[in-house]
């Protein structure tokens, strides 16, 4: 049991000291060369995402709901 009890506490240095180390500076990010020619421009139309497509259909229910109560009188 004391075995357990000084590894648990050792471990609790260990984590201390890590936390209080200095963090260390990021590597520099690769460059990359330049590209002299691009094949194709990319379409300028982003892809829907799902929060967006979502809440379209909510709008297009809205607004068919909004145009039927009318007749429905």
């Amino acid at each position: 049991m004391t075995k357990v009890i000084a590894s648990l506490i050792a471990g609790l240095f260990a984590t201390a000291a890590f936390a209080q180390a200095p963090a260390t500076a990021p590597a520099a990010p690769e460059t990359k060369p330049a590209v002299a020619e691009k094949t194709e421009a990319k379409p300028a139309a982003k892809k829907k995402t799902h929060h967006a497509a979502k809440k379209e259909v909510k709008e297009s229910k809205a607004a068919e709901a909004v145009a039927a109560a009318p007749a429905a009188k």
